[in-house]
């Protein structure tokens, strides 16, 4: 009989549920226990897949092609695992799966409700998931008392109800210290307690996210409030390294309290492996730019656009004992004053991030023409290797206009191109799930530089993007240089490229950065920075 933990979110959104959650499944994970995490996004949209990163932060994809939220990536990452698509659940999908069998007659002629017809479907969806393995850990996605999340919390109540020695509640709650008063506060912390236990849920546990550690004397008022055990009120901080947490959270026992609440017989974890890493010695230094275009959100930065890029290449600096230090500039910004192209001059690399749409892009290019005739290291991700093929057109090749059709339809040459099967999508305004998504494989030219990251002739990394380099212009680009030394087996479609006059002047159209893990870097981002260390020497 599999158990479940269910953690929610109170005050704010944004506080790390995401990483709790993921941190709780590697302390489990690490008892020998098998573990898998379930995400739920109260939106009414299917997916994540046509939300824009300023709304709603980076899309994860999965091995199987799920276009999913951010706190993916963190329960891959921290556990070393694919989890399949479904794992993840809305509320577009629990409606939409209703209204289909509504409409099929498969209620039989009954009122169809939302008790108990749509908590049915979510613990349907959960039971699914988390058959076969021993734990199955859900995170709702928001905070409790957001309407949207009511029939979610609704049904842990019921799956907790079925049997309550095979379940426990997890509360995640912020304690603010307000700058003019000095002090941390514990009324926004009661607020979200009162709120949840009026969903008929007791928490077992609360997790109290702040600036600095959680003091004993508030831990007792907070004890007090929601008639919990102090010591089942874990302090959560800040920290410099978030695969810390699950280190800082063993200290305050919390895998040994979830296991004995759930009456699990488990092996003591081993954390030697984590250890090392989180102790390894970084002597080396590189600063490394990233060419950014979903980093402002209002008068704010929004970094989450591109978590997994920020984990790949933390990743792969800690392996090879680097202090990474990373820079942010904004196409846009290169567009309105090309001097800012001088800041690229104080890295030792360089990574153009993808994207979609025209904004900053003829920055992002300007920024791609100057690494390359700079022989500075370039690394660009899907949009920003489509960028680097139009920018080596245009400037190399002579190939007036050279554009992509996703932002010049008209363009006399079409570099970047659907391919037929797409156009046919397109056409149909047919967006939600229809991009080339998931693992794919590619095979690599022995010869390449790319080929000395991986150490393999064949390679699978995860896809998303609908617009691919046009074959028809393959050989006119090869003939100038710039090689396409990684392509589908069927030779179909251009996987990678790099310079073959550039020391390190590389791009895919893969995002390798999904399948970076914290004991296991990607070795595409890894051989990058090998590289920037070979170039600084």
């Amino acid at each position: 009989m599999h158990k479940y933990v269910f953690v929610f979110g109170g005050v704010i959104s944004g506080v790390g549920k995401g990483v709790v959650t993921a941190s709780i499944a590697a302390m489990l994970q690490k008892r020998g226990l098998k573990v898998t995490v379930v995400k739920i996004d109260p939106y009414i949209n299917i997916d994540a897949g046509t939300m824009r990163p300023t709304e709603h932060g980076e899309v994860w994809v999965t091995e199987d092609g799920g276009e999913i939220d951010q706190d993916f990536g963190h329960y891959e990452r921290f556990l070393n695992i694919n989890l399949p698509k479904a794992n993840n659940i809305t509320t577009g999908q629990v409606y939409k799966k209703i209204i289909e069998d509504e409409r099929a007659g498969k209620y039989l002629g009954k009122t169809v409700q939302f008790i108990p017809h749509v908590l049915d479907q979510i613990i349907e969806r959960i039971e699914k998931s988390a058959k076969g393995f021993d734990v199955c850990l859900v995170e709702s996605g928001g905070v409790v008392g957001d309407y949207e999340n009511i029939p979610f919390m609704f049904a842990f109540r019921r799956l907790a109800l079925k049997k309550p020695e095979d379940s426990c509640s997890v509360l995640v709650v912020y304690l603010p210290t307000p700058n003019h008063l000095g002090e941390m506060k514990t009324k926004p912390a009661q607020h979200a307690i009162k709120s949840v236990r009026e969903l008929g849920i007791n928490p077992d546990f609360i997790i109290c996210r702040s600036e600095q550690a959680v003091d004993e004397l508030r831990k007792q008022k907070i004890a007090d409030y929601s008639n919990i055990l102090p010591e089942n009120i874990i302090s959560s901080p800040n920290v410099k390294n978030i695969y810390s947490i699950p280190l800082l959270f063993e200290k305050q026992d919390l895998g040994k309290k979830v296991t004995e609440k759930l009456g699990l017989k488990t092996c003591e974890p081993d954390w030697s492996d984590w250890q090392a890493l989180l102790n390894k010695k970084l002597s080396k230094k590189l600063v490394i730019s990233l060419v950014s275009k979903y980093y402002k959100t209002g008068d704010f930065e929004l970094p989450d656009s591109y978590v997994s890029i920020i984990q790949a290449l933390k990743h792969s600096a800690n392996h090879l004992g680097v202090n990474l230090e990373l820079t942010w500039i904004s196409g846009e910004k290169i567009e309105e004053n090309p001097k800012k192209l001088k800041e690229l001059d104080e890295a030792d690399g360089v990574v153009v991030l993808p994207g979609f749409g025209g904004k900053g892009v003829e920055g992002k290019i300007k920024a791609i023409q100057w690494l390359r005739e700079n022989n500075k290291p370039f690394l660009g991700i899907c949009y920003g290797m489509q960028l680097a093929v139009v920018e080596f057109a245009r400037n190399v090749c002579g190939l007036s206009g050279a554009h992509s059709t996703e932002l010049s339809p008209g363009t006399k040459n079409p570099v970047i191109n659907t391919l037929p099967e797409q156009g046919e999508i397109l056409k149909k305004c047919a967006y939600g799930a229809t991009m080339r998504l998931g693992s794919h494989p590619a095979r690599l030219d022995k010869n390449s530089l790319i080929y000395s990251f991986y150490g393999s002739e064949t390679v699978w990394e995860r896809h998303r993007h609908r617009y691919e380099v046009n074959p028809e212009y393959v050989e006119k680009l090869e003939g100038k240089g710039l090689w396409f030394s990684g392509k589908s087996p069927d030779g179909k479609f251009v996987e990678f490229m790099e310079l073959r006059n550039h020391p390190c002047f590389v791009g895919t159209q893969a995002h390798p950065e999904y399948k970076s893990r914290f004991t296991q870097p990607s070795p595409f981002y890894t051989g990058f920075l090998k590289k920037c260390l070979e170039m600084k020497d």
